[in-house]
Formats: C-alpha cells, sequence, structure tokens
C-alpha cells in the first residue's frame, strides 16, 4: 500500500496532529507518458499553514479529506516517458506521498552531483529565490547600508542575511532563542543579533546595534517585532513584507501601531511579494545563488527529521522555533 497524508480539519490556532490523516492507497501504476516518483525530501514551510484555512489568499487552500503538497525532491523509479529515466530526481509541487505518477510536466531535473539533493528545497529552491528576489528586487540593498532580518535563523531569513553581508551589507538579525541569535554570527556572518523573547525594549536594543538607523527590513514574522523595527526605519527605507508568522495561528485580527504615519514621516517603502512574482527571472537567481554556494560564500542550513510519518510534527515544529534554517523532512 502506499502511505499518503491529508488535511482532516482546518486548524484552529496552532496546528495539531488531529489535523492531518494517514490514508493508505493502492501503489500507482504508471502509464504511457508517465513517470512513477519515490518521494526523498518533503519540504515543510510556514505558508502551508494559510493553505490548511479556507480564507481567500494567494493559492487555492486545502481541500478537506484530500492529500496536501509542498516542494519534494523524488527519484524516478520506473519511466514510461522518453525525457525522463530511471534513477533521475526532480524537483516539484508534489503529493505528500511515499510514490506518485507524473507527467512529467510539473517537475524539474536536479542534480545529486552539483549539491546534496535537499538543498533544491532550499537555498536552490523556493526558499533561496525568495530571499533573493524579495532582497534585491524590493531592498535594492547598496553596500555600506544596515538591514535587519526577522525570523532570521529560519529558511529564508538565515539566507537573506547571507546575501546581505555577500553585497556589503552590515546584517542584524532577531531570533527567539540565545543559541540561535549565537548561530547567526557564528555560522552566518551577521554582525549582531538579538533574542526578542529575552529582549525588554525591542525598539531601544534595535537602535542600540543600529546606531546610523534601519535602511532596509527583511520581515518574516509581523507583529510586535515589526514594529520595534519600524519604529527605527531611515528615511527612504525599504520594508520588504515575505511573511507573518507572528499571525498565521491567530484567531482574531491583530491589533497595532498603524505604519502609514512612519512611512510618510521617513518616505519609506512597505512592500509584499510573494516568489512567483519574480518566476521569470529564476535564473538569474538560480545563477547566484548556486555560484555563491559553490564558492562557500553561502552555508545552507538545515532541520532534517527523518520519516514519513513526521511529515506533521516537522511542519508543527515550525510554530514552536524547532527549525535552524529549512525544515526538510527525509523519506
Amino acid at each position: 500500500m502506499n502511505k499518503t497524508i491529508t488535511l482532516n480539519s482546518r486548524p484552529v490556532g496552532k496546528p495539531q496532529l488531529s489535523d492531518f490523516k494517514f490514508v493508505d492507497e493502492e501503489m500507482p501504476v504508471i502509464k504511457e507518458g508517465e513517470i512513477l516518483l519515490k518521494t526523498k525530501f518533503v519540504s515543510v514551510d510556514p505558508y502551508l499553514r494559510g493553505r490548511m484555512s479556507d480564507a481567500p489568499s494567494y493559492v487555492p487552500p486545502f481541500e478537506l479529506q484530500k492529500v496536501m503538497n509542498s516542494g519534494v525532491v523524488a527519484k524516478v523509479v520506473e519511466s514510461k516517458n522518453e525525457k525522463y529515466k530511471a534513477g533521475e530526481f526532480v524537483t516539484g509541487a508534489l503529493d505528500w506521498k511515499e510514490f506518485q505518477t507524473s507527467t512529467g510536466n510539473n517537475v524539474l531535473k536536479v542534480d545529486a552531483q552539483t549539491a546534496p539533493l535537499s538543498n533544491y528545497l532550499g537555498v536552490l529552491g523556493m526558499t533561496g529565490l525568495t530571499a533573493y528576489f524579495g532582497l534585491t528586487e524590493i531592498g535594492k540593498p547598496k553596500a555600506g547600508e544596515t538591514i535587519v532580518v526577522s525570523g532570521a535563523a529560519g529558511a529564508v531569513g538565515s539566507v537573506v542575511g547571507q546575501i546581505a553581508k555577500i553585497l556589503g551589507c552590515r546584517v542584524i538579525g532577531i531570533a527567539g532563542t540565545d543559541e540561535k541569535a549565537a548561530l547567526l554570527k557564528s555560522e552566518f556572518g551577521f554582525d549582531e543579533a538579538i533574542n526578542y523573547h529575552t529582549t525588554k525594549d525591542m525598539t531601544k536594543a534595535i537602535a542600540e546595534v543600529c546606531p546610523n538607523g534601519v535602511d532596509i527590513y527583511y520581515d518574516n514574522v509581523s507583529g510586535a517585532v515589526s514594529d520595534s523595527v519600524h519604529a527605527n526605519i531611515n528615511r527612504l527605507g525599504r520594508i520588504i513584507v515575505c511573511g507573518a508568522i507572528s499571525a498565521y495561528n491567530g484567531t482574531s485580527v491583530p491589533q497595532g501601531p498603524r505604519v502609514e504615519p512612519f512611512l510618510i514621516r521617513k518616505s519609506a517603502l512597505m512592500q509584499g511579494f510573494i516568489v512567483s512574482n519574480y518566476a521569470e527571472k529564476f535564473p538569474e537567481g538560480m545563477k547566484h545563488l548556486s555560484q555563491w554556494l559553490s564558492e562557500g560564500k553561502l552555508h545552507a542550513a538545515e532541520t532534517v527529521v527523518e520519516g514519513f510519518e513526521n511529515i506533521p510534527q516537522a511542519f508543527i515544529g515550525l510554530f514552536e522555533g524547532r527549525n535552524k534554517g529549512k525544515m526538510i523532512v527525509k523519506i
């Protein structure tokens, strides 16, 4: 039998294991023109929480009692498609199934010799591209500028900080533990790091490590942390809104300081985005990311959980701060 994971119920607040359901189905059989894929790595990402709700968003919600999906790296184990051979590896938005069929139109080949396969779900996948395009297209960093990154020890944030350093910026990261704050400096090359959980006055703390103000803010969390960064933004500052993980599990509309007065006062730009906005430029982003990775300028940080049965728990772990870098499940 073939194991699958479906959405059993829509979460209220933080997702629970009971919101997922394991369902066995018959092993798939390929037809002419198809390939049979065996799942090797599964990406779990905060944006999937939005798809578990039925609220309108930029991607359709998951359907109840239907199989969930995300970024996957899979091995071709059988092929009736002349473009693919057994033993090759592919990546794409695929179902949470141990085995599945594909026409090959929704996947791309990846090379296990060029980089570890899991990297294609992280620094060489949507994670890396999200970091690259949010920073370069909206942030437009200049050497010598100061950038603050929230959720800095996470999948996107850790790559953002590294790219900013490559481009000559001074980088400050915000994370949720002393261990992660130390990791930002020792492993990812951040200049300073702040543990927001143990810092009583975030606005003051940011001002102390950013004596010349904040030129760019890469926001992965929203909420009170972001309010404190906004208070330190420079004139003509750029605020990149990539995520709002502090609000994803909320059951009411969050209230906070209004951004319009400081945006006007500082002539600041605040823009949200999704990575697919820059789909036509993906080859450019991949070129830079691959080069930096091969040169040792980018470090691919991953938290790897093993076992198909642990995909739901790994996903929930994102909201408990269990990941350092990209959270990936190895099958």
